[in-house]
């Protein structure tokens, strides 16, 4: 008998399905027999960075979103279940998870701080060392206090790449490869 899988996508504010992390990790999920739901953010405020009341409106926004968007999914209706969220999809499929009590696997590409509000588990996490959208050390701090598995990639920003396009392809194979084995 063949497990239902499902695997929900969560994009970050610019950072759609079809960028690198998330456009390969889907492609993992379906080459591991999941089913896979893209979540698609609209309306979405710019230019906030370093603004906290812009962040806390787009993360309330993500949030609310997401539950339009899942609204008619049943859960319960899969053996197995993995959230994959990038930057403020980090945030949302925490979130979600925490407020409907999910029995989920959660891979955080680029968490930012919010995201560690709800006490997760079950995670794995990416950060880059040069990330302009998260407070870096204070990530590393939380995530080691929350005993949540942190790898962090030198040199790179928020969309885990550096300058350097032969490292930006062997640092998303890691990725991919840590995503993979974490799935299982």
């Amino acid at each position: 008998m063949n497990d239902k899988k499902l695997a929900v996508i969560f994009p970050g504010i610019g950072y759609h399905k079809d960028k690198p992390l998330l456009y390969y990790a889907a492609k993992l999920m379906q080459n591991k027999g999941y089913d896979v739901i893209n979540i698609e953010y609209h309306d979405m405020p710019q230019k906030i960075r370093g603004n906290a009341a812009m962040m806390k409106k787009a993360a309330m926004l993500a949030c609310s979103q997401t539950e339009q968007q899942l609204y008619d999914v049943d859960f319960s209706g899969y053996d197995s279940i993995v959230f994959i969220g990038k930057s403020i999809g980090t945030v949302a499929l925490a979130k979600y998870i925490s407020d409907h009590n999910l029995n989920a696997k959660q891979i955080w590409y680029t968490p930012v701080e919010a995201t560690f509000l709800f006490r997760s588990k079950d995670v794995i996490a990416f950060i880059g060392d040069d990330d302009p959208w998260s407070d870096v050390d204070t990530v590393k701090k939380t995530a080691n206090d929350q005993k949540i598995t942190l790898y962090s990639y030198p040199e790179c920003n928020h969309s885990l790449e550096s300058g350097d396009v032969d490292k930006n392809i062997a640092n998303l194979r890691d990725v991919m490869n840590k995503t993979d084995s974490f799935v299982g």
